[in-house]
């Protein structure tokens, strides 16, 4: 398909949006809130992905080649809006908070509260540097190996390892300054 949309072929590239569309959209949920940002971000990666088809070896599979790209453009989006946001920390929401108390009361009522955990989460995470919130969202959420990292993102090995490390420290950090610590 890739072949035909270099020789003129342009149809087909419909044809790779849709076989990889669902897969970027679940990316672009992990780096944005709102559905149109979310959108947008998959907008971005289609229409980098068509600008650069060219350089595509095929040494790789398209979709490694296609996530890569997926992974830089919601980098870039992190940065631009950690360049743009107000710096105020939140307080948590009743919701947030009655799910802290629980938490640190009933541990075997952990699966009552997952919106509530998922909030407190995505707060955590929005308050993270762009490269810290990139690494943990890739190893904890996503599960990604160390090596998928470095491959996605282009980053060596233990670039990526020493990524982890800061922004684990950043989000304890973080966690701190929220006063969920006592809680964790």
């Amino acid at each position: 398909m890739v072949a035909a949309v270099l020789q003129g072929g342009t149809e087909r590239f419909a044809e790779l949006v849709r076989r990889y569309s669902p897969r970027l959209f679940a990316t672009g949920r992990r780096y944005a809130r709102r559905e149109d940002e979310v959108e947008d971000l998959v907008q971005q990666i289609w229409v980098r992905a068509f600008q650069n088809l060219a350089k595509w070896r095929g040494d790789a599979p398209f979709e490694h080649w296609l996530m890569r790209i997926a992974v830089r453009v919601c980098y870039d989006q992190l940065r631009r809006h950690q360049r743009n946001r107000e710096h105020t920390i939140t307080e948590l929401d009743s919701e947030e908070t009655g799910w802290l108390e629980q938490h640190a009361v009933a541990e075997e009522d952990r699966g009552n509260d997952q919106a509530a955990a998922r909030s407190l989460v995505t707060k955590a995470l929005e308050q993270l540097s762009p490269p810290a919130r990139l690494i943990l969202t890739l190893l904890e959420l996503e599960d990604r190996s160390v090596r998928e990292i470095s491959q996605l993102t282009g980053w060596s090995v233990p670039l990526v390892k020493v990524r982890a490390f800061r922004a684990r420290a950043e989000m304890r950090r973080v966690l701190a300054r929220l006063g969920m610590d006592k809680y964790l």
